[in-house]
């Protein structure tokens, strides 16, 4: 049993990221201090919610490259929200930040599911116009820092019990989809239509309406992630999170969510997350050029795919040497 649970991947990730942090250690033993932790934790809560809704959509053989395009139009639309009506209550603008991001995430779940687009197009095509439309509708100009609230710029910052509100919702999020991919109807199919889709169809789900849920529910996180995004950072602009799409898709491959559908949790995104968030924090500690990370990420994204094809094939392997023993 101990043995099981240490060969498990979010085992090994966690003991990789141990590591990491030893590592790291060795050159600046700053960086493994209590509260610089809690900052790396927080940096990358963003990371950690659009990973999340990236590994319900993979799990059903699907991708959504729009996510950072997403919370780009969704911040600048709070943004732009808060400048017209700055008395408006936190909790509308964060109801119209997730409402407004899963209806983009809809977006996407209707062109695949009705018209039948593979999803690595779809996202590609909206990705493109939701980054248009944020030019279009900001005309180009940014919203800055002392045209936002006080409130709308403070409650991402605010902390309870030690940790800021950003590094909550990441909190919540997890435990809150650990429950509804293990505990609920909808996880588990999830599970089904990645694992088999033409076996899901025989058991009365609907692939199609359960890819349709999967881009919702990642629309709505990065809706989320948006307002939390231009709020902490007090800017608001065509370009935020340019490229974030490739962090988040390598976070969930290194966490073992497996493209090809069907395999993968919650943790594992989590886990896969906070490594690329550790190496992103400590290369320029260490006094590694930024330039750096890109190349550590795809490589990270190469070994994570190999290891994942390795014990694909392992387990094939032992499915045809049980089956040559029934004779």
């Amino acid at each position: 049993m101990i043995l099981r649970l240490i060969a498990t991947r979010e085992a090994i990730l966690s003991g990789a990221i141990v590591v990491l942090l030893a590592v790291i250690y060795t050159r600046f033993p700053a960086f493994v201090a209590p509260d610089n932790l809690i900052r790396v934790f927080n940096d990358t809560s963003p990371l950690i919610l659009l990973a999340i809704g990236q590994m319900i959509v993979i799990l059903t053989r699907c991708i959504d490259l729009s996510v950072a395009a997403n919370l780009a139009l969704t911040g600048m639309v709070v943004a732009m929200l808060n400048v017209a009506m700055p008395e408006l209550p936190i909790a509308v603008i964060l109801l119209v930040a997730v409402c407004f991001g899963a209806m983009l995430g809809m977006v996407n779940g209707v062109l695949v599911w009705k018209l039948q687009i593979p999803p690595i197009v779809v996202t590609l095509g909206t990705m493109t116009i939701f980054r248009g439309l944020v030019f279009v509708i900001s005309e180009g100009r940014w919203i800055n820092s002392h045209q936002m609230s006080a409130a709308f710029k403070a409650f991402p910052r605010s902390t309870i019990l030690g940790l800021p509100m950003l590094s909550w919702f990441a909190i919540l999020a997890v435990g809150l989809f650990i429950l509804v991919m293990n505990r609920t109807t909808l996880g588990r199919a999830f599970y089904a239509v990645g694992g088999n889709p033409h076996a899901a169809t025989y058991t009365g789900l609907d692939v199609g309406r359960t890819q349709f849920w999967a881009f919702t529910i990642s629309g709505a996180l990065a809706g989320l992630t948006g307002y939390l995004w231009v709020s902490r950072f007090g800017v608001a602009y065509v370009d935020i999170a340019g490229g974030f799409e490739l962090d988040v898709v390598a976070a969930c491959v290194i966490g073992g969510i497996a493209i090809a559908g069907g395999v993968g949790t919650v943790t594992g995104a989590l886990l896969g997350a906070l490594f690329l968030g550790v190496i992103k924090n400590a290369l320029p500690v260490v006094n590694i050029s930024p330039f750096w990370q890109m190349a550590i990420s795809g490589a990270a994204i190469i070994i994570a795919v190999g290891f994942n094809a390795r014990s694909g094939r392992e387990k094939g392997r032992i499915i045809l040497k049980r089956a040559e023993g029934v004779t």
